[in-house]
């Protein structure tokens, strides 16, 4: 079978190529990302495979069915760029990536959150400029302070488990509760209670249109004046002009942010030779409490491996009419 893979970094053809290896698919990489204007290049191909920021929204899943495209490969989890309704209505089956590591989506909040608090990417660029003074370095213990996840699926499980190794009380709040979560000792509160409480807030959960903005002003007023800001899950969680006001105030203490909502045009793009167009990313990254990053809590080696064998199995599966139970049936 013919494939296309949009918006495919070179950093990712190794692992999709050595998983082809059982498969003998023949795989086509596209640096463009999945648009009503690049869906053309898809011409040719049996399937698709696509990212997090590829829109599969009406319009271009018309032109695929047009096409005769019908089974697309989600190498994601999230399916919030991906419009249902029209994809069961043209008959184009969707299959996404359910898990891959989820230790590494949690160990990069850790990362992010450890930065922030001892500052050492302050420390860096001040001893590699000989400076070794500590004026404005000092951090907190995280013993003892109270952590509050927001969404308890896997990779919340994975990072309420390394804070409670770090001696947290962690709260959590989630819809559906999770016994996983209870039998580790974590205790469940309303999330207007978990906002007031916890030192730091790490969001874990899916964007819906029930989760878009959750983080607003209202809900960054509830919070505690000082407290510490994580998202590695969708950048549409947080209304960015609200956090920006927050931050200017005080009332947010700091920031760590692997995704942002507008990041389409910007993150996997290299912006350093020409000026940013987007006034809120570019105050953002000039803030000093402020740790962005650009979509990576998902990059290591064994998440990679597992992202690309899981894909190449759901495109074989779909081509065969047979749907795995590693993977879940979006559409």
């Amino acid at each position: 079978m013919k494939i296309a893979f949009f918006s495919c970094q070179p950093y990712e053809q190794p692992f999709l190529e050595a998983a082809n290896s059982n498969h003998r698919h023949q795989l086509t990489f596209l640096p463009q990302a999945l648009t009503p204007e690049t869906v053309h290049l898809a011409a040719g191909h049996q399937a698709i495979c696509v990212f997090v920021n590829d829109h599969l929204m009406r319009p271009t899943l018309q032109v695929l069915a047009d096409r005769k495209i019908r089974l697309v490969a989600l190498r994601c989890t999230g399916y919030n760029q991906v419009d249902i309704v029209a994809a069961q209505e043209l008959g184009i089956h969707i299959l996404r990536v359910p898990t891959y590591s989820p230790h590494s989506v949690a160990e990069h909040a850790l990362a992010l959150l450890l930065t922030l608090n001892r500052k050492t990417h302050l420390a860096y660029q001040r001893t590699n400029q000989n400076n070794f003074t500590l004026d404005g370095l000092m951090g907190f213990d995280l013993w003892g302070k109270r952590i509050g996840i927001i969404g308890t699926g896997k990779i919340g499980q994975a990072f309420a488990r390394i804070m409670l190794g770090f001696g947290c009380h962690v709260l959590a709040y989630d819809k559906v509760r999770s016994a996983v979560f209870q039998q580790l000792g974590v205790e469940y509160l309303p999330l207007n209670e978990l906002l007031s409480k916890a030192d730091v807030i790490s969001l874990h959960c899916p964007l819906t249109p029930e989760t878009h903005h959750l983080m607003d002003a209202a809900a960054l007023a509830r919070m505690k004046p000082g407290a510490y800001l994580i998202n590695t899950s969708r950048g549409g969680l947080l209304d960015t002009p609200a956090v920006l006001t927050a931050l200017q105030s005080g009332q947010l203490g700091a920031l760590g942010m692997d995704v942002y909502e507008l990041e389409d045009e910007f993150f996997f793009s290299d912006w350093s030779d020409k000026p940013m167009p987007d006034d809120d990313l570019n105050a953002l990254t000039h803030s000093p409490n402020v740790l962005v990053t650009s979509h990576q809590g998902f990059f290591t080696r064994e998440a990679m491996e597992q992202i690309a064998r899981t894909t190449l199995n759901n495109l074989t599966y779909l081509e065969q009419q047979r749907f795995p139970a590693d993977a879940t049936v979006v559409a």
